[in-house]
């Protein structure tokens, strides 16, 4: 996931497009179809029962992206830069595959990129790469997917703004792109367009990269972030970024098994399911019923929720429970919280699922996306680039099924 840098962010006002498709052509499907903001019924596409089937989707900022049970990986939304990877720089408001014939075990979805990993490990990155961020060893955007440099056998990657960061299957950490912030880990605050292994020795068991910032959790549960630290997001409990530009500890004794980082927050989970969050609160996006401006220390997340996992996006949160019901808190103006309203939060509030068991939910800029049990991709919040997938660019405050989902 990727997020817009502060001034930039706060000035969008909400996009409300009345661009609907003609009814004659759609029909409603299971998820709730009420559209934020607007008076008229939402209209979902037509979906045949030929529809894919989806094991894990992400939303990144203005597009999202998603992969089949059978590997095969799709993208919508802007692709300006060509991070829906078809091949061409034509948005779409409903998935179009990714091409190369690669099969994927996940896809990150950044801000103009995505990255994935084949079941093979290798790795491949597409979009924007001003920076370095496809790590091919040059700056040249692509809008098919290219390999990223070195023999690197890679377990996941996470897209963050400007950069990426990548587990190997050894546990070694490898982050590449933009690193004004110091956000590589590497040491250094400059750019690379290939891989530069993250200081420290650690072996991570996760990784995560945000706005300015990344995180990972060791094989140990110990929490470790490096770079931008102006709003405590590395929890340490200072807001000065790492000195040497390597990973610093995580303050406090928790034991993580997985960490989520946003646009100036980070959330982790416990080994008990015990979901924890630092840096940035104005919105409550920390989640411990309270909008105080930063706190540079892991904070309990409010509700005595057992999580098994959390998304922390631009300035919202999404979390999943161990009985698989899903929460977000935070921002949200543009109904990214899923709830049904457009009231911020700064305590989990339930996602309005239509009676449908979420499995995932990965947060992004302005919207939010989840996979159901039914292995069905549903997102909300934001849609103004089509990156709900729906066939429309109308946000919503419920979640809306990715239609017509791909065949």
């Amino acid at each position: 996931m990727s997020f817009l840098c502060p001034p930039t962010r706060y000035a969008f006002k909400a996009a409300l497009a009345a661009a609907l498709l003609s009814s004659a052509a759609c029909e409603d499907v299971e998820l709730p179809s009420a559209v934020s903001g607007s008076g008229t019924p939402g209209i979902q596409l037509s979906v045949g029962a030929d529809d894919a089937a989806f094991a894990s989707v992400s939303a990144g900022d203005l597009h999202s992206c998603g992969v089949t049970t059978a590997g095969a990986a799709y993208c919508w939304g802007d692709n300006t830069s060509g991070q829906l990877g078809d091949g061409t720089n034509i948005s779409s408001n409903v998935p179009v595959a990714v091409t190369g014939g690669h099969t994927f075990t996940s896809v990150s979805a950044g801000a103009a990129q995505s990255c994935g990993v084949t079941t093979a490990g290798a790795a491949y990155c597409w979009g924007g790469n001003d920076s370095g961020q496809l790590g091919n060893g040059a700056n040249t955007d692509n809008n098919v997917p290219v390999a990223v440099s070195g023999a690197h056998v890679f377990a996941s990657i996470s897209a963050g703004t400007s950069h990426r960061c990548g587990m190997t299957t050894a546990g070694a950490a490898y982050c590449w792109g933009g690193n004004g912030s110091g956000q590589l880990g590497d040491g250094t605050t400059a750019n690379s367009n290939v891989p530069a292994a993250v200081s420290g020795g650690h072996s991570f068991a996760s990784m995560s990269a945000g706005l300015f910032h990344s995180c990972g959790i060791t094989t140990a549960g110990a929490a470790y972030c490096w770079g931008l630290n102006s709003r405590g997001q590395l929890g340490n409990g200072t807001k000065k970024k790492s000195p040497t530009n390597a990973p610093v500890a995580v303050s406090g004794d928790q034991i993580f098994a997985s960490v989520s980082t946003g646009g100036y927050h980070s959330c982790g989970v416990t080994t008990a399911g015990a979901a924890y969050c630092w840096g940035y609160n104005f919105y409550g996006q920390l989640g411990n019923a309270a909008n105080a401006g930063d706190i540079t220390v892991p904070v309990a997340v409010s509700g005595s929720l057992t999580f098994s996992a959390t998304s922390a996006g631009d300035n919202h949160t999404c979390g999943m429970t161990t009985v698989d019901t899903t929460y977000c808190w935070g921002y949200n103006f543009y109904g990214q919280l899923g709830n049904g309203t457009n009231t911020d939060s700064n305590v989990p509030v339930a996602v309005s699922s239509g009676g449908h068991t979420f499995v995932s939910a990965p947060a992004g800029l302005y919207h939010s996306c989840g996979v159901t049990t039914e292995a069905k991709a549903a997102c909300w919040g934001r849609n103004s680039d089509g990156q709900l997938g729906n066939g429309m660019r109308t946000d919503s405050n419920v979640p809306r099924k990715v239609g017509r989902n791909p065949g």
